[in-house]
């Protein structure tokens, strides 16, 4: 009896371990890989598949390539001349303004949109003369963009908002008649309910506000795992990847801090962050310091930027030990932060703080971490986790610039329709010569065939009698 109670226990043990680790693992409702310009499937190493852009608008209504007429595919003719992905050896190429049309089942969610874009030479084409828009829906995530790789490498451009509607439309615009638009490849997918909340750390408040972050566009500028090393796609739920805190954002405080790895497990709590708001990799490791730590990011001025730091204490061997101050561009934000009462109470439990910080005048952005005189006096330290770096659109709705989405459409759509207008007034007055020229000939054609014939003037009765009473002479002079 013992025995079997034993085995009970051990398979209720076992089947509670599989429902928790079937719960954790994130399945998005929307998901789209598209290999653009390819004519089949591609698996890369995080073991995801991207099909072609061509196929699925014929087999499926959750996904239309609109005005393919358009658009043509093209293929890297040297490939093996740079080592890289194979998602990036080819690209569809836009003439026109071309839309992407995904059918959206979770509405009301964020989604996560991946552009990516590598140049490259065909025969008919050069990539890195392109200069083209992107829109999104209302937003627009790229004006006049034009590809400037030194080493030809890609680019990957991420972006993140709310879908509200049935469908989401990424439309490719050229810049002007003369240009083109490409891309190498496209992810769209819904993310989970906690990856962008409307509250963030408010400096005047010194508390939370709501920002309305939610029905906002973010683009992903910087992704740090702090204190370690690089994590791929792979060891990621939302296939990111996630940049060291080497040298190139680590401006101060190296010599005095040191990187902690944790080997435990990471304690995620109901309602707190989820590894899909970073994963394991991330707050699993961290740098911590005894004085100042600061990263500095380059940016571009007159945008709000959302800051998100990740902590995990990984470092305490007791709780409400560990305060330190967090500073945005060399002023302290948030004093004396208790991460134990941050996570209820907990250790080694994940957590994140938003901070909206706009620049005006500088294009420098510094976050930093410090410690403080209420830390424990054996234990006086800070630590980071993880960093991020957002832009949030400006308040036309646009990523890059100040043209609003629907002026570039429109400026398409009227350009379409004045070269559709100019075509119908050449061929008209083509039409019209060709008429001309018709009818002159036709005309020509009768007076040939009809000669004229010289008539007598008509004579009255008394110059005809005049006439018989003149004489006729000859017309020689005689002397």
């Amino acid at each position: 009896m013992g025995n079997l109670q034993i085995c009970g226990c051990l398979l209720l043990f076992l089947a509670a371990a599989v429902l928790r680790s079937s719960a954790i693992v994130f399945a998005p409702a929307d998901k789209y890989l598209l290999d653009c310009g390819a004519t089949s499937p591609t698996t890369l190493d995080d073991r995801r598949v991207f099909l072609p852009d061509d196929c699925s608008s014929t087999s499926t209504s959750s996904f239309a390539l609109l005005s393919s007429q358009d658009s043509t595919p093209v293929e890297d003719p040297n490939p093996s001349t740079a080592a890289v992905s194979d998602l990036y050896r080819t690209a569809r190429i836009f003439s026109a303004p071309t839309s992407y049309r995904f059918r959206i089942r979770d509405r009301g969610a964020a989604h996560l949109v991946r552009l990516h874009f590598r140049s490259f030479s065909s025969p008919s084409h050069n990539l890195s003369a392109a200069r083209f828009h992107v829109v999104a829906g209302r937003f627009v995530l790229l004006s006049n963009f034009s590809l400037v790789s030194v080493d030809g490498g890609p680019l990957l451009k991420e972006y993140i908002f709310t879908v509200e509607s049935d469908y989401l439309v990424i439309t490719f615009a050229p810049a002007d008649a003369s240009s083109l638009a490409f891309v190498n490849a496209i992810e769209v997918f819904s993310g989970p309910t906690d990856l962008i909340s409307d509250l963030a750390w408010s400096e005047a408040d010194n508390d939370y506000k709501n920002w309305g972050l939610s029905g906002q566009a973010l683009e992903t500028l910087y992704r740090i795992n702090v204190g370690g090393a690089k994590v791929t796609s792979f060891n990621d739920t939302l296939w990111r990847t996630w940049k060291a805190d080497d040298a190139d954002f680590l401006k101060s405080g190296i010599s005095t801090s040191r990187t902690v790895a944790f080997s435990g497990r990471v304690n995620y709590r109901e309602g707190g962050a989820s590894r899909e708001v970073a994963p394991d990799h991330v707050y699993a490791t961290s740098r911590v310091t005894d004085s100042n730590l600061t990263w500095v990011f380059h940016l571009n001025p007159g945008y709000k930027y959302l800051a998100r730091m990740h902590f995990c204490d990984i470092v305490s061997l007791a709780l409400n030990q560990l305060y330190f101050d967090i500073m945005i561009n060399g002023k302290v934000v948030y004093d004396n932060f208790d991460l134990s009462k941050a996570t209820d109470q907990s250790l080694a439990s994940p957590f994140y703080i938003d901070f909206v910080v706009r620049l005006d005048n500088t294009r420098f952005l510094t976050v930093g971490i410090s410690s403080s005189r209420l830390g424990f006096p054996a234990n006086n330290l800070g630590l980071l986790n993880g960093l991020e770096i957002f832009k949030i659109n400006n308040t036309v709705g646009s990523l890059d610039g100040t043209v609003l989405a629907h002026e570039i459409l429109e400026d398409h759509t009227k350009g379409n329709f004045f070269m559709f207008l100019r075509s119908l007034l050449c061929g008209f007055t083509f039409i019209s010569l060709i008429a001309v020229a018709f009818m002159l000939v036709q005309w020509l054609r009768t007076e040939t065939r009809s000669p004229v014939a010289w008539l007598p003037l008509p004579v009255d009765a008394e110059e005809r009698k005049l006439m018989r009473e003149i004489p006729i002479t000859s017309g020689k002079t005689v002397q």
